[in-house]
């Protein structure tokens, strides 16, 4: 039986982060929604999305595959009630549909209407908490529940590498993988575990308070400031102040500044000092540019930072306001405040800004990800073609 993790309606909701990249292919405590999916079901996972992103991912027909819904996270009780589901039958759980087993010959010919209504009804009403990651926020919302089991799962009959003796350690709760440097260094695991991923490093006077991922090959800069849950993906470089935030990967905060409760894509660069508010001066609920509606939506949360979507950038002494939303390859500069919403692909910081000419954002994705050896492929190309097109409605 194949396993496809799919789109739903939130692939919209949780715009601009999924511009780029499926529902799964987002990060959450330690690693992606699909790599959770792997492991709770011991395979590995095929991925449906959206057709300008599909190359990406090759779908074949099966003949006896299970769907499931990628913002929802594997718990014990859903993986079993996957597990469970036979041909023909769809999941739903508390009203939402979750999963759906069916095949190639089975789905040839009939309309999706038809298809719904021809499978059988698996309904489950549960009090076992579910993760669904619905709006970009829920991603720092969860992030400490979500870090501490994938902490349990990660490091399950593995064996820590040694830390040196200069750093100040408080718990117990810490995970080194191969060739990890830490020195001289304050680290507590008290109020959340720390783990370090392969080739991390942690420099001098860094101080942080877990819950931490450190994705491999990333470093946390000298004197940074850490308070979690924090998550950052592979090769990413952090430094100054950062709490409860999630960095896809391939991202730099490497200076001082603030950033708190924000999720940054991949291929994001912060310049120097620049300072993200995550709380209202008035103490009141933030709201936030929403793709879909294409208006602010109360998003229930007191702490709302940034939302970027990949290949961003700011420059030295930006300031941003609570609960901004930066859309894709978008470059941030100049004085005073951007306004809540900056559509991708958008270039300064005025009140009418520019747009980033498509040749010019195209030739520096590629030259930034050359710096990490990898490849700027021809369907990363279209992939950002296509948004440059889709996105051009905003862009006054």
């Amino acid at each position: 039986m194949d396993v496809i993790l799919f789109d739903g309606p939130e692939w919209e909701d949780l715009l601009p982060l999924t511009y780029t990249r499926p529902v799964a292919g987002l990060r959450i405590g330690i690693d992606t929604i699909e790599e959770k999916w792997n492991a709770a079901l011991d395979t590995k996972c095929k991925i449906l999305t959206q057709a300008y992103i599909q190359p990406k991912y090759l779908v074949l027909p099966s003949e006896d595959y299970v769907m499931i819904n990628g913002a929802y996270l594997p718990s014990p009780f859903l993986t079993d009630a996957v597990k469970n589901l036979k041909p023909y039958q769809k999941l739903i759980i508390n009203d939402e549909i979750i999963a759906v087993r069916s095949s190639v010959a089975f789905d040839l010919g009939k309309s999706a209407e038809d298809l719904d209504r021809e499978l059988e009804k698996i309904s489950i009403t549960t009090s076992s908490p579910l993760i669904h990651i619905q709006y970009p926020w829920h991603l720092f919302q969860y992030n400490d529940i979500v870090l501490k089991e994938d902490f349990k799962r990660l490091t399950h009959q593995r064996t820590s590498g040694t830390i040196s003796s200069t750093n100040q350690l408080f718990g117990d709760q810490i995970f080194l993988g191969k060739n990890v440097k830490v020195e001289g260094a304050i680290l507590n695991s008290l109020t959340g575990p720390i783990y370090l991923d392969d080739n991390t490093e942690i420099m001098e006077g860094a101080m942080i308070r877990g819950g931490l991922a450190l994705g491999e090959g990333s470093s946390v800069k000298m004197g940074a400031k850490l308070y979690g849950a924090n998550t950052f993906g592979p090769h990413c470089k952090i430094g100054g102040e950062v709490t409860n935030s999630i960095f896809q990967g391939y991202s730099n905060k490497g200076h001082d500044g603030y950033l708190g409760n924000s999720v940054i894509g991949e291929w994001c660069n912060f310049g120097a000092d620049t300072n993200s508010s995550n709380l209202k001066n008035n103490y009141k609920k933030v709201s936030i540019y929403n793709h879909k509606t294409d208006t602010l939506i109360d998003s229930g949360q007191q702490f709302l930072g940034l939302i970027m979507g990949d290949h961003s950038k700011t420059g030295i002494n930006t300031m941003l306001n609570t609960g901004t939303v930066v859309g894709v390859s978008s470059n941030i500069f100049g004085a005073g405040f951007p306004p809540t919403h900056v559509p991708s692909f958008t270039w300064g910081n005025d009140v009418n800004p520019n747009t980033y000419l498509l040749d010019k954002a195209l030739e520096v994705a590629k030259a930034v990800m050359a710096r990490r050896n990898i490849e700027f492929s021809d369907e990363d190309k279209e992939i950002l073609t296509t948004i440059f097109e889709l996105t051009s409605k905003y862009r006054k």
